[in-house]
């Protein structure tokens, strides 16, 4: 569904004051960033938080990476995905009570992590710290989360393809995401883009952008922000 002339990427893959902050947590000393990849990308780490994840590794220490298993295909199924996230945590919080989680999705995989939200309670809803989505196709207008490419408010108010066909983010998971919609990106904003576009795709080369998730999950792991 995403193509570029090298690959195909991502499918229906600050300002303070736009950062939604919730209670002040202790630092971590290990956690997992558990990042999930959109459509047609490989197996592995997605292309959107690759950067992002060796600039918070070097940042903060005890980190490890885990990248959700799933088809992450053209059919938009992304259920397996987020049977995979939830087993995930528990299975970390099962091996290490105290350890932090951070949730990472891009396009189709950021879809896969919000569907998940519902299903991550008790200890597995404590143990994640954050959540960094980008170009979520169930961005849903006017929650607290949403940020532009910049941390700003552009695309505060707009909806993604799929947000009237979703539950989207649950309201005790707003405070610890940032929904991160480039403006005009017409997965995740349809008031001013449409379909996969450039602006879908610019998630990974945005130094801008880059700068800001890793800002955001060292902050979440820290427990400064």
């Amino acid at each position: 569904m995403i193509f570029t002339p090298t690959v195909i990427l991502a499918g229906l893959a600050v300002s303070a004051a736009a950062v939604p902050v919730e209670e002040r947590q202790t630092a971590c000393s290990a956690y997992t960033l558990i990042n999930t990849r959109g459509t047609g990308e490989p197996q592995g780490e997605s292309s959107g938080f690759r950067t992002i994840d060796s600039n918070v590794r070097s940042q903060v220490s005890g980190g490890s990476v885990y990248n959700t298993v799933y088809a992450a295909d053209y059919s938009q199924n992304s259920a397996a995905g987020t049977t995979d996230i939830v087993n995930k945590v528990a299975s970390l919080v099962r091996a290490n009570p105290n350890v932090c989680v951070i949730l990472e999705g891009y396009s189709q995989g950021a879809a896969a992590t919000v569907n998940a939200m519902s299903r991550l309670t008790g200890t597995s809803y404590t143990a994640v710290k954050g959540v960094l989505l980008f170009g979520d196709p169930e961005h849903k207008a006017g929650l607290a989360c949403n940020v532009d490419q910049n941390g700003g408010t552009t695309t505060l108010n707009v909806n993604g393809i799929s947000a009237y066909g979703s539950a989207g983010i649950p309201s005790n998971w707003v405070a610890k995401t940032l929904d991160v919609c480039n403006y005009g990106d017409g997965v995740c904003d349809t008031t001013h883009g449409s379909g996969i576009n450039q602006q879908h795709l610019a998630y990974p080369q945005s130094t801008t952008i880059q700068n800001l998730g890793t800002k955001y999950i060292v902050g979440r792991l820290r427990g400064t922000s």
